[in-house]
């Protein structure tokens, strides 16, 4: 995983929930470990993210061996009544970047939001 961004204090735009869909949409196999310290969450509070996360049907996982692997539900449709509509998909695609852009800047975990489309 790209290194841990520098420590935030105040408000921001971005939910956790958004910030740790973004890391497993990079990487469907990441560690709540890698998660959480990239999000600066604590791991429990990621193990919530997530519980929340599958049982709104936005995310599910399977066991392979020790680790889980992650598949978002791209077309599941945001919960906000001010986004009726928007597709998980749209957000992923505002959140995450192309691999060409990786390591330009330290900021948040990047990659091609088609990897959440299986």
């Amino acid at each position: 995983m790209v290194g841990v961004p520098e420590p935030h204090s105040g408000w921001t735009f971005i939910t956790s929930h958004a910030r740790v869909l973004a890391a497993i949409a990079d990487k469907p196999n990441v560690r709540i470990r890698d998660i959480a310290a990239h999000c600066r969450l604590t791991e429990r509070a990621v193990q919530r993210i997530i519980s929340d996360l599958e049982q709104d049907g936005y995310l599910s996982h399977t066991r392979e061996g020790r680790a889980n692997t992650y598949r978002i539900e791209p077309d599941k449709v945001l919960r906000h009544p001010a986004e009726a509509g928007l597709p998980v998909a749209s957000l992923l695609s505002l959140l995450v970047q192309d691999e060409s852009h990786r390591g330009k800047a330290s900021g948040p975990i990047m990659a091609d939001a088609s990897s959440t489309h299986h």
